[in-house]
């Protein structure tokens, strides 16, 4: 009998915690009333970076961004600060342009999944692009680096982009509860690291040619965006560059590292936490700017603001 009411009493209370879990209000949810508090926090927070990717490859290839493509998803929010059409090959716009298309159906897949927020304030310029690459550098660069400017340039800056929300979706994915955000999530990695993979294809084939006017290969501007990613993400190596010592490359035997990966070439996870400090350029998720001047959007992100 006793054994009986034990059982019945945790029941119980599993019961009323989960009553608390679930949310059943329409203004965080669209259609999927079973999403837990932490499935639509971590469903929401990523539609941070695929607004960016959005913007940065559909203004690189086209010249036009959401307002003209999908005005319905930037839900009025203000246009992005300085991003433009770049100088790229026929091949590279067509490759770009696909991406473009691609982080339309993102935004449009986390917005018909959770409520998400209008298209935060972006900073995409010639500038915020150029500190990145003088503060992985450790000097500014001269003249100004420009990601516009031709298909290296345009891919080197597109190489700091992707990577770092492939890595968020590998961090969000074990905390998630429902098959809905587990599906969803899934399915934007594995389209999120294949334009991780295509860039950094595209930038090994050349990796050991010079980036004009500097004097820098390829290979090196990747290895030292990497290294400032750590650097600002403050949790260990979860970054790789084109080629690494031996000991770091697939099975600790080999120096090209055309992907990147742990020792068992398992995808490096992040946390919000480590996303921000990224994004804003800072090392603190609660000091904005870089790509967010005005900080990023959603609960997670707002809590440290």
């Amino acid at each position: 009998m006793m054994l009986v009411y034990f059982v019945l009493l945790i029941l119980h209370l599993f019961s009323s915690s989960c009553d608390g879990y679930f949310i059943n209000d329409t203004n965080n949810y669209v259609g999927h009333p079973n999403l837990s508090k932490l499935d639509v926090d971590l469903i929401e927070f990523p539609l941070n970076l695929e607004y960016m990717e959005a913007e940065y490859f559909l203004w690189g290839s086209f010249g036009h961004g959401l307002d003209k493509f999908a005005p319905e998803l930037a839900d009025g929010g203000p246009k992005p600060i300085g991003v433009r059409i770049a100088k790229l090959s026929p091949l590279i716009r067509d490759v770009i342009a696909q991406f473009g298309y691609q982080e339309v159906g993102h935004v449009r897949a986390i917005k018909d999944t959770v409520r998400g927020f209008p298209r935060p304030l972006l900073n995409l310029s010639r500038e915020s692009f150029a500190t990145v690459m003088n503060d992985a550098f450790g000097h500014p660069l001269e003249p100004l680096f420009d990601p516009y400017a031709n298909d290296i340039n345009y891919l080197l800056a597109s190489y700091v982009i992707p990577y770092v929300g492939l890595t968020g979706y590998v961090g969000a994915n074990p905390k998630l509860h429902s098959p809905t955000a587990k599906r969803l999530v899934a399915g934007l990695l594995g389209v999120e690291s294949g334009q991780d993979a295509v860039l950094r294809a595209l930038l090994y084939e050349r990796g050991r040619e010079n980036v004009e006017p500097y004097g820098i290969t390829v290979t090196e501007f990747t290895n030292q965006i990497s290294e400032l990613r750590n650097k600002l993400g403050r949790h260990g190596i979860k970054d790789e560059g084109l080629r690494v010592k031996p000991k770091i490359g697939a099975e600790g035997s080999i120096r090209g590292n055309i992907l990147a990966g742990d020792k068992y070439s398992l995808s490096y996870d992040r946390t919000p936490e480590e996303i921000l400090r990224i994004v804003y350029g800072s090392g603190q998720e609660s000091k904005p700017g870089g790509f967010y001047p005005n900080g990023a959007e959603g609960r997670i992100a707002k809590s440290y603001l």
